[in-house]
């Protein structure tokens, strides 16, 4: 099973995407592209598309609820890292819940990431050979 987010994409065509300037690659080697974004005001930038109706960021590659990528995934703004899928780390999140009830989807229960429990145990080591861990924390925001 595949992890929930990659079949969803509902919150990048939900919410505007503004985060502090420092974070493009005009200021910020490996930041976000610079060519993506637009200036929202003196110190914010937004990510094209989502400071519009209807919000679709310029970023998502997806389908909703069929396959869904952000396609500067690595260089993604800190606050697209800080939105949880609701219960990925064992508690709701009413920004993806909102996201995908808009989209017609059912908001994700805990019961869809068992299959990390069977993948953490699957005796298939990862390319360092080693089985990686389920996530227990969420990440720190850069």
């Amino acid at each position: 099973m595949p992890h929930p987010c990659l079949t969803c994409g509902a919150c990048c065509t939900q919410y505007r995407v503004a985060f502090h300037w420092m974070e493009s690659d005009a200021a910020s080697e490996g930041g976000v592209p610079a060519a993506l974004t637009e200036p929202l005001d003196r110190h914010r930038l937004c990510m094209r598309g989502t400071h519009s109706d209807p919000i679709r960021c310029v970023a998502l590659d997806a389908e909703i609820g069929v396959y869904s990528r952000c396609s500067i995934h690595a260089q993604r703004p800190s606050v697209c890292r800080e939105v949880d899928a609701s219960w990925e780390y064992g508690r709701p999140s009413e920004q993806c819940d909102k996201a995908r009830i808009a989209h017609g989807l059912p908001p994700l229960t805990a019961a869809d990431w068992r299959w990390r429990d069977a993948a953490d145990n699957d005796d298939r080591p990862d390319d360092n050979g080693n089985s990686p861990p389920t996530p227990r924390l969420p990440p720190i925001a850069a």
